[in-house]
Order: structure tokens, then C-alpha cells, then sequence
């Protein structure tokens, strides 16, 4: 008997190693999902995506960005889909004590954001969803299904699970 060459096999056991090691950008891939052969994948979100999210929705409120200390632990998102080439992100802000501006406007409508930038792009567009927690509220933006899925919130909402 002849024995087989393992060359093959060898090709193709490293091809897909390597394909399950690639990932889009640093800190990702903790759940992904198909929507039509273009993923959706839900990002670990970095400091500086952080700082980034900050000084963004800081500017859109009109304040600097020292008027918060950060984003709310557990409501901070970020995904890329595939299929638009965008990055989507949602964040709650934390004002200050020492800015009575943002404390005011982070208690009134401010202060949950959500965010979309293209692949490619620096700056973030921000969209103002302080109401997106009340029943019959619009969303001031279409949230593609399948970011909604790896973020788990509620089919067709714009806002984090209570």
C-alpha cells in the first residue's frame, strides 16, 4: 500500500487556522452574525474608542469633554457590519460634579448617544437617543437587525436592555 501524501491536508488545517485568527480590528469578535454573506461583529470597545466616543458626544452637547468622567459601565457598544461598512456604537454619558451643565443635560435628554462612522473615516456622527428608553419613542436612527442581535437588545429598539 501507498502511503498518502499529508501536504494537502497540512494546506488546508493552516488555511483555516488563519482564518480564524484574522480579525478586522484590535479588541474584537465576541459575537458575530451573517446577514446576507456580510458580518456583523460585536467590538470590545478600547480606551481610545472610548475617548473617542467621549470627545464626540462631549462636542455634540456643546461641552468639553473634562464636563464627563467617562461612559456608564454596561451601556457602552460597538459593532462594524459588513454589509454598509459602518461602524455603529452606543454609549450613556457620565457628567461631572463639577459641571452642573452636564449634569442637567445627562438627567434630562442627553444622555444616551448613539454613534455611526464609516470604514475608513475618524469622526463619529452622534445621534441623541435620551428618550429611546420610552415606550412609542422613535429612534433617531435605523440600527441594522444584526447589530440589535450582537448587542442582545430587543428586536427593532435603539436603546440597551433595563
Amino acid at each position: 500500500m501507498k502511503p498518502r501524501p499529508l501536504v494537502p491536508i497540512a494546506i488546508l488545517g493552516a488555511a483555516l487556522l488563519l482564518t480564524a485568527c484574522g480579525s478586522s480590528l484590535p479588541g474584537s469578535a465576541a459575537t458575530t452574525t451573517t446577514s446576507s454573506s456580510h458580518a456583523v461583529t460585536n467590538l470590545v470597545v478600547t480606551s481610545s474608542q472610548r475617548q473617542s466616543l467621549l470627545d464626540a458626544a462631549a462636542a455634540y452637547h456643546q461641552l468639553p469633554a473634562k464636563d464627563y468622567t467617562g461612559l456608564q459601565k454596561g451601556n457602552t457598544y460597538l459593532a462594524f457590519d459588513g454589509s454598509n461598512h459602518t461602524y455603529y456604537a452606543a454609549a450613556g454619558l457620565v457628567p461631572s460634579s463639577k459641571s452642573l451643565q452636564a449634569q442637567i443635560g445627562t438627567q434630562d435628554d442627553g444622555s444616551y448617544n448613539l454613534f455611526t462612522k464609516k470604514q475608513g473615516r475618524k469622526n463619529w456622527t452622534v445621534y441623541n437617543d435620551g428618550q429611546g428608553a420610552v415606550p412609542g419613542s422613535m429612534c433617531p436612527i435605523s440600527i441594522p437587525a444584526g447589530v440589535v442581535a450582537v448587542w442582545n437588545w430587543k428586536k427593532g429598539s435603539c436603546y440597551p436592555p433595563a
